[in-house]
Order: structure tokens, then sequence, then C-alpha cells
């Protein structure tokens, strides 16, 4: 779900547990699901619900004022496992816009950019006094700024991080990688009509119909 991204303040989850993987965001079963409002129950779904559908009391999701958390400080090593992209999908889709952590699995990192979550990495001292503050105060919240890469914690000091000035832009405008390259629709046009016109030997193979 892509929207653009802006500085904002919100409720804090604490999640001290390192090695989230991908199938505790988002359970293998529910991968090929048509992506919409329903990921929010899928966001952690196993660990959220009982067999019978029932709400685990125990999951911080689950709990008051956490059901609208818009931001997850976490433990090390956040989203590794497999590649699936329905795992940021699930938190965008929850209302989770940033996550807090002091590293991340590589693809998982990655993905959040194309769905407006800011995924902020912040030393594992910083984030354990992070988490200390919110474990204190039910409901604390911290505020992000996205454009001057920083987020200030419950107890009103602010940790600088660092992020591609691409992704930046992504997250600022909502867009991805396609958007980007659609930017250079025409020039690309161009330079397709000249190549056909000037190297007409160079054409696409053609198998059944089909360009290949």
């Amino acid at each position: 779900m892509k929207t653009r991204f802006q500085s904002f303040s919100g409720i804090a989850a604490p999640l001290p547990v390192a090695n989230v993987d991908t199938n505790q965001l988002c359970p293998t079963r529910f991968n090929k699901r048509p992506h919409g409002p329903e990921f929010a129950e899928i966001l952690f779904h196993d660990l959220r619900f009982e067999l019978d559908g029932t709400e685990k009391t125990d999951f911080v999701l689950n709990q008051d004022p956490y059901r609208k958390a818009r931001i997850l400080v976490a433990g090390r090593n956040f989203g590794c496992g497999s590649s699936r992209e329905s795992a940021v999908i699930g938190l965008s889709y929850f209302g989770i816009r940033c996550v807090i952590a002091p590293s991340f699995g590589d693809i998982f990192f990655n993905n959040c950019f194309r769905h407006s979550v800011l995924p902020v990495r912040l030393p594992a001292a910083v984030v354990d006094a992070i988490l200390r503050q919110l474990q204190t105060t039910d409901g604390a919240q911290i505020a992000v700024d996205l454009e001057k890469q920083a987020v200030t914690a419950p107890d009103g000091e602010t940790h600088a991080f660092e992020i591609h000035p691409l992704r930046k832009r992504f997250l600022a405008e909502g867009i991805d990688e396609i958007d980007v390259t659609l930017e250079y629709r025409t020039r690309i046009e161009s330079f397709e009509a000249e190549r056909r016109r000037t190297m007409p030997w160079v054409q696409p193979r053609r198998l059944g119909g089909e360009v290949s």
C-alpha cells in the first residue's frame, strides 16, 4: 500500500524480541491472498490469535492502547527469513508506518520502502533504552521526522538515522522503482525508436507471436 509518508507522532508498541521473521509477520498460508484491508488481521496472525480465532491477550498489539500503534520498536534482525513482500503489506494495512530496530533482514528492509513503511536502524543500546521507556509508560509516543531523518523518543531525546536519498524520495512521494522508471518513458521510447532506425537487424525474437 503506497501513500505519501509525512512526519508524525504516534503510539509506539514495544516488541523486545530478536529475529522476528517474515513467517511470523505473515504466515505462509496467507501469502496468496489478495492484498487489502484484511491483511491488518493477517499481521502476526499466529501470535495474535488462537486456533478458534479468539485473541491472545498477552500479545502487545491485542492490548490497548497498542491496537492503534503506528510505530513498532523491536529487537535485532527484524524481518529475517524468506523474502515475502506480504510481511510488509501486513504492517502497512495494520497502520504501522515505522519500525525501529538495531538491524533488519535485507530483503524485508528493501520491501519496506515500496509500501510506505520506514525502517529505522538505531544502535542496539539506543533501541534498548527506548524499549525500556515504552515498557514503563503505556501508550508512550515517538515522533518521526523523515525530512530531518530523526526520531524523538518518549524522553524527548532525538536520534538521527541514515536513509538513502532515493529511498527517502520513495517514502516522501509515495512511489517506487517502477514509478521512477516511468519518468524516463519518453527518453526510453526515443532511444528504442532510434535503435530500430539505425540497427534494424537488432530486433526482439518472436516465438508464437510473443516477444521474447
